[in-house]
Parts: structure tokens; C-alpha cells; sequence
């Protein structure tokens, strides 16, 4: 089961700015500069040879112009408000799939306008090395308790869904709406939601969402197991073009090759975005009145640095807007993950909270220096993508610069590459023993904690910056490969404490870094 996208969320983080829509030859739109059809056109319209680079021209060449901004003002009347339940009604015809009995191993359905995705995405799939352009017709959905749009009208798509396997296809992705995209493992449910890019978020002079204009997907040959993808994105202040190639399984890859050119200077760009929700749980419950002992897709951000040092730090729903910065340099990884896959610590059985992905980013190619970014939201609404990281380069791109990067995207259980160190599995915390103390507890997990006589020369490593930490108590549990630490900490009279804990013996870590913020 998947939540539907939050309105006023999407709405406001739009700031207003819609995408300008590429068009079918012979079919221009009277608000859409004539220059700008037949650039597209010329290189990537229905018919025409396609090669990989073409994308990356239209990119280079549509980022010499201003972005066209564009107001959707074709969808039938009533469809930019229809209710989600209604929206959500409106489906694909299962014989009017992209490759449908094909056995291909992939389908695609194309997604319909409406609610708030009324941006208009053109849909391209790529047959024996030519474009092939995939034409709206309302008779390949069915609408359900929706009106359908007149049979004369062409409002291209939103976005699309895309499933694989030949006996029981399952959903595996879902482009739709700005530059957001979803994807899952086998087994799992739609949960965080990763960004192609994301610009300025959390700045007083607003963030800028970048939009796809239009995808070319390339028809996929059976054996493979892999669908390749191809997308224009523009903004005000860049183009862009992409290729991702996704790989479903027990962990589902998405290597993601990006090509940037900027129209003006960016001093806060992101990549590698994921966004999820954490609205509650025993290490930030916030005095919320819910039945659900916990309510959230993601448990934490975790991280590798480019020394190699993991590093795990659990996120929050504070009661103020939080901002995080990690310095790094060549990061290794990092990600939104989802530690919690206990069904009984949610008590939830329509949202499954436990089978959400984990989301782990690797960089391929060194990406300099910078920070992974943690942005913490106050919510009250499970709906809400309250959590967001990414990779924040410390230099900015100069206007009229070319910018590639590169990464390997995993959605999955865990991530793939795991530390041979105890993890921090769970985290309690609640008041301490006198005054403005807050107590915590921390579990450790991890074979090597099996180990009994590595856990009696154990010691728990714990700073907070600023205030002092009290009552450090270790209770090792070898049959449980599991060590609790306990403490307390003291801010004095600061409202804010960056916590530091970490398990050693013989002066080497057994565990990951645990990191945290407390807020007071």
C-alpha cells in the first residue's frame, strides 16, 4: 500500500512554477515558443533515430534559453482537484500496457493527469533504435467514477508505473510529479521517495523544483532483467538529461548517470535525494495521542564516510525545523534506511510500515567535498514526507557549467554493503534522574557481541557537544549478541546537545557511530 502525495505539500514546494511540456510533431501548443518545439523535435520526436547523446544536446541547448514556464490549463474541469480516491481510480486498461504480453520481463502504464499532477510528461519508448512516441487515448483507461475527458483531446501523461516479472509481475517503480520517483525490492511496499535533484530546500528565498519534461524508455530485451531510461529535466536555473538503469530483484539497483548544465550560478544543490516519513516512535513520540506505538517508513540516516568510518544517526520529528550538515569528502554511501522491520513495534496492518525500503546511495566516481544534509520537519500527518537527506557539494556550479555525476541507487531491506560492526538497533530515551537530564538507552546488535570475552573489555565511548554525560552503564547480553547502553546527559542551560556514542575494545570500534541531536 502506498500514501498518496500530500497536496498542500506538493503544491507549496512548487512555489508555483509548472513545467513547460514537450510536443508532438504537428501538435505545438500555442503557448509553447516555436524555437523550442523544433529543437526537440529535430532531435528526439516521434520516428527519429535515438541515440543517448541527443538527450544530452537538447539539454545543452534548451539551458542557453529561459525556462518556459507553463500553466496547465488544459485538463478537463474538475480533474486538478479531484479527490485522491477518485484520482486513484483512474487506471490503465491491463491489454493497453507499454509491452503488455510481449514477455519482456517490464510493462509500463502510462499515468493520467489529474489531482495534483497536472503537469503534462510526454512518453517515448525507443523500438529498433527509433522514437516511438506513446499517444494519450482515453479508451486504454478505465476511469471509474470519473467523467472521462472528451475523445478529441490529447493531455499526454503525469508520469508512469512500471512492473516486472513474467508470472506474477509486481509493481517496482513510479516516476511521477516534479522529479520524484519511487522504487521497492521484491516483497516490500511503496514508502520514501527519492528526488532526481533538489534546490535550496529549507532557504528563506524558497526552494526551486526542477520537473521531467519527458522520458524515453528503451524497449527491454527479456534476458537482460534491466529496463534503461532515459529524461529531460528542466528548471529555471538548469536542464538536465539522465539515465537510469533499474534492476528489480531481492535488492532493486537504480544507477542513476546525470549531465548538468546551468543557466545561472547554484550554491545549494542536491543529489542523491531521498525523502520519508517519521512521525513517531520510541526515540521522538512528541506527546502524540496515536494508538500506534510507532508511526514511520524510515528510522535513520546512515552513512559511510570517505575515511570509512559507518555511521548511524536515527531521525526525528522535532517540535522546530532541524538542519544537519555531516562534512565529508568522497563519501562511500549513504542513505534513508528503515531499521525497524518488527510488525509488532507499528501495530499498523494497512500502512506496513516494517515493509518499506531502505534507500542507499553510492557514488560512483569521487564527488569531492561537501556534506550529507539532513533535513527534520515538524509533522503531524503520516502522509507527510517530513525527512529529507542528500549530498550537498561544497562548491557551487558556475553559471554556463557542465556537470556530471554519477550513483548507484539500492531499494532494499538493508543496505548491500553492510559494516562488520554492531548496529544500533533500537533507542529509548525519556527523563533523567534530576533537573533538565535526559536519560537514554541504546541496543547494539551484532556477532561480534557474541563474543564474551571481547564484550568484558567493552567500553562505551559517549561525547555530547555542549553539555556532560552521567551514568554510563553497559548490560551485555552475548546470547542476544546485544549490548545496551545506558546514560545521561546534562545540557546545562543549552537547548540543544549533539550527542557521540560509539562501542570500542582494545581501542577499535565494535560498533558503528552512534549520532544524535537532542533538542530541549
Amino acid at each position: 500500500m502506498s500514501k498518496p502525495l500530500n497536496r498542500r505539500q506538493f503544491l507549496e514546494g512548487s512555489g508555483g512554477a509548472a513545467a513547460a511540456t514537450l510536443v508532438a510533431a504537428g501538435a505545438a501548443r500555442a503557448q509553447v515558443p516555436t524555437a523550442l518545439a523544433a529543437i526537440n523535435q529535430s532531435f528526439l520526436f516521434d520516428g527519429k533515430p535515438f541515440d543517448p547523446s541527443l538527450v544530452i544536446d537538447t539539454a545543452r541547448i534548451l539551458a542557453q534559453r529561459p525556462v518556459v514556464p507553463l500553466v496547465a490549463t488544459d485538463l478537463p474541469e474538475g480533474y486538478a482537484s479531484l479527490p485522491f480516491d477518485l484520482y486513484s481510480g483512474i487506471r490503465a486498461q491491463p491489454g493497453s500496457l507499454i509491452w503488455a504480453g510481449e514477455n519482456r520481463g517490464f510493462t509500463i502504464e502510462p499515468l493520467h493527469r489529474g489531482y495534483v499532477f497536472a503537469n503534462p510528461v510526454n512518453l517515448f519508448t525507443i523500438e529498433d533504435g527509433a522514437v516511438r512516441r506513446v499517444a494519450f487515448d482515453r479508451s486504454r483507461f478505465d476511469y471509474g467514477r470519473v467523467t472521462p475527458p472528451a475523445a478529441s483531446v490529447d493531455l499526454q501523461f503525469s508520469g508512469m508505473r512500471i512492473a516486472t516479472g513474467l508470472e506474477r509481475p509486481f509493481e517496482v517503480a513510479m516516476f511521477q510529479g516534479a522529479t520524484f520517483f519511487r522504487a521497492l525490492a521484491r516483497g516490500q511496499n511503496f514508502g520514501a521517495l527519492a528526488r532526481a535533484l533538489i534546490l535550496r530546500p529549507g532557504e528563506t528565498r524558497g526552494e526551486e523544483i526542477p520537473f521531467f519534461r519527458a522520458f524515453w524508455i528503451e524497449r527491454p530485451n527479456p534476458a537482460s532483467g534491466l529496463l534503461v531510461i532515459h529524461a529531460l529535466l528542466d528548471s529555471e536555473s538548469l536542464t538536465g538529461a539522465l539515465r537510469m538503469t533499474l534492476r528489480p530483484g531481492d535488492v532493486t539497483l537504480m544507477d542513476v548517470e546525470m549531465t548538468l548544465f546551468a543557466r545561472q550560478q547554484l550554491d545549494h544543490i542536491g543529489f542523491g535525494c531521498t525523502m520519508g516519513t517519521f512521525l513517531s516512535g520510541p526515540q521522538s513520540r512528541r506527546g502524540f495521542d496515536d494508538i500506534r506505538p510507532a508511526v514511520h517508513e524510515v528510522s535513520g540516516v546512515q552513512m559511510r564516510s570517505g575515511t570509512g568510518e559507518w555511521i548511524y544517526r536515527p531521525v526525528s520529528n522535532p517540535a522546530t525545523l532541524q538542519v544537519s550538515s555531516f562534512m565529508d569528502a568522497n563519501p562511500k554511501g549513504f542513505g534513508l534506511v528503515q531499521r525497524e522491520r518488527d510488525s509488532a513495534a507499528f501495530m499498523d496492518e494497512d500502512q506496513r510500515f516494517e515493509l518499506r525500503p531502505s534507500v542507499w546511495m553510492e557514488p560512483l566516481g569521487d564527488w569531492g567535498a561537501g556534506s550529507v544534509q539532513l533535513i527534520e520537519i515538524p509533522s503531524e500527518s503520516d502522509v507527510n514526507d517530513n525527512v529529507i537527506t542528500y549530498w550537498r557539494p561544497r562548491q557551487s556550479l558556475p553559471a554556463g557549467s557542465e556537470t556530471a555525476i554519477a550513483y548507484r541507487q539500492a531499494w532494499c531491506w538493508q543496505p548491500p554493503e553492510r559494516p562488520g560492526l554492531a548496529l544500533a538497533t533500537r533507542m529509548r530515551q525519556g527523563r533523567g534522574s534530576q533537573g533538565r537530564r535526559r536519560r537514554f538507552l541504546v541496543d547494539f546488535t551484532g556477532d561480534r557481541l557474541a563474543d564474551a570475552a571481547m564484550v568484558a573489555s567493552t567500553r562505551a565511548h559517549i561525547t555530547t557537544q555542549p553539555g556532560q554525560i552521567h551514568n554510563i552503564r553497559l548490560w551485555p547480553f552475548p546470547e542476544r549478541k546485544l549490548m545496551r547502553v545506558g546514560f545521561e546527559v546534562d545540557p546545562g542551560t543549552d537547548s540543544l546537545c549533539e550527542l557521540r556514542l560509539v562501542l570500542q575494545s582494545g581501542g577499535q570500534p565494535v560498533s558503528e557511530t552512534w549520532l544524535n541531536r537532542w533538542t530541549w
